[in-house]
């Protein structure tokens, strides 16, 4: 079982990590579902605007993986987005390498698809690469990703968070006019989408900064080897150096997409199949298809003499506060009737203290094999010592002795107060004789006072 966030969210386990937020894997307890939660886990002003931005954006496409809700806890907030379970694009060319062409426009028209309703919104997405594109554990059918990770992007005219010379994004996927500081747009997206089909059609990361100076050089250069040249042509149209002469939309490069997948060879029977496999494992103990697993009732134990004390009580968060066990309650001595034993040892009993009215117990059927931790007649409980630390047990030897010889139990000895005497009346002392005689003297001279006016009637 996990933390609780705000009422609703059960966080689990941890799936991922970006630059302000983990992400967890959560149960909504209001939806009945699994969802994604990202746990910001800084909490300056400028974070925190980019997190509400972020939260803000509500886009619903089969391809985009935008926030759903939020909630926030005392000083910590999180939003939570769709469960994707497949992984994401760097995933699969782990387990891959180069992909196949067509499989490849297969994923790049979902991609612009998704781009071109966030373009529609008016949002600049400013961090397209393979880390942020998820998939869908799909097997060996048909792939779908979810374009994600919004935590940089800005509507158009927006003002921005970026100091003045500072650029916001990854290494490797920036446009050219991003590192010349113009202000963000769409065809910066654009560019990054272009760079991530090089990366799936090769395998590997290309190198953005000298496909710049070969294009700015040599113009629009002839086709790398493994790609196809109605699919390079769409490539090329995306890695423009120049913002005017890139695609100005996704809807544009999905078009001219569409029309040279006509063009691209079928694929061969000896192509490998490419398939999407679960990538963040099986749920914790607790947790079921259907969410947490409710635990069966415990059978109720029955009182005995060998029962140990029960130990503190274990938070069930595991990563948040924990809560501390209640101090034992002191025990108080209460008088019994003579004969009658006590039901239950004490974990801690007050074994200095007199206790009058008590016939010594008989000795437990366990005590032959292990003696109590605190025996009776140990001269302080609280100075006993941990198991593990020798002591002597001179303290405790005539008690233990008795219980190895299983000798029969002594009576005590008769007390004056264990037989029943007729109750006793007690008076309450009165006034002193400092008040009690003037207060007298002022009644009789009130009484003489009245009998006086009675004989004048």
């Amino acid at each position: 079982m996990g933390e609780v966030f705000a009422g609703r969210y059960e966080l689990i386990d941890p799936i991922g990590r970006g630059g302000v937020g983990a992400v967890w894997r959560a149960w909504d307890h209001r939806r009945r579902r699994y969802v994604a939660a990202k746990v910001l886990q800084q909490s300056d002003a400028h974070t925190l605007l980019r997190f509400v931005r972020e939260q803000a954006l509500r886009i619903e496409h089969p391809h985009v993986l935008a926030p759903a809700s939020w909630a926030a806890d005392d000083d910590k907030v999180l939003f939570t987005m769709d469960l994707v379970s497949g992984g994401s694009l760097a995933h699969v060319i782990g387990d891959y390498g180069p992909l196949p062409p067509r499989f490849v426009c297969l994923l790049l028209d979902q991609l612009l698809s998704g781009l071109s309703t966030v373009h529609a919104e008016g949002v600049v997405h400013r961090d397209i690469k393979p880390a942020n594109i998820l998939m869908e554990a799909t097997g060996s059918g048909r792939p779908h990703l979810r374009l994600s990770d919004f935590g940089i992007s800005m509507r158009k005219g927006e003002p921005r968070l970026t100091e003045t010379n500072y650029v916001v994004g990854t290494p490797g996927y920036f446009a050219p006019e991003q590192m010349m500081g113009a202000e963000p747009d769409f065809p910066a997206d654009l560019f990054a989408v272009g760079l991530v089909a090089l990366y799936l059609l090769q395998g590997r990361k290309p190198d953005a900064q000298a496909l710049v100076e070969h294009f700015a050089a040599h113009g629009t250069p002839g086709a790398p080897e493994g790609i196809p040249e109605p699919l390079w042509q769409v490539l090329a149209g995306l890695l423009q150096p120049d913002p005017h002469a890139r695609f100005r939309t996704a809807t544009g490069a999905r078009k001219a997409l569409t029309a040279a997948v006509e063009m691209l060879p079928e694929a061969g029977p000896d192509d490998e199949p490419v398939e999407v496999f679960d990538q963040i494992g099986p749920l914790p103990e607790g947790f079921g298809p259907d969410g947490p697993v409710t635990a069966p009732p415990e059978a109720p134990q029955q009182p005995s003499d060998r029962q140990a004390p029960v130990p503190p009580p274990v938070s069930m968060s595991e990563t948040g506060s924990f809560h501390l066990a209640p101090p034992p309650a002191a025990s108080q001595p209460s008088a019994a009737s003579p004969g009658i034993a006590p039901q239950q040892q004490e974990p801690y009993p007050q074994a200095g203290l007199p206790q009058p009215g008590f016939q010594q117990p008989p000795s437990a059927p366990y005590a032959a094999d292990a003696p109590p931790a605190y025996a009776v007649g140990a001269p302080d409980p609280s100075q006993a010592p941990t198991s593990g630390v020798r002591h002597d047990p001179s303290a405790t030897r005539p008690y233990t002795a008795q219980q190895h010889q299983q000798f029969p139990p002594v009576p005590a000895p008769p007390v004056q107060h264990a037989a029943p005497h007729p109750p006793v009346r007690r008076t309450r002392p009165g006034p002193p004789p400092k008040v009690a005689v003037p207060v007298l003297v002022v009644a009789l001279i009130c009484f003489a006072v009245g009998i006086w006016a009675l004989t004048q009637v």
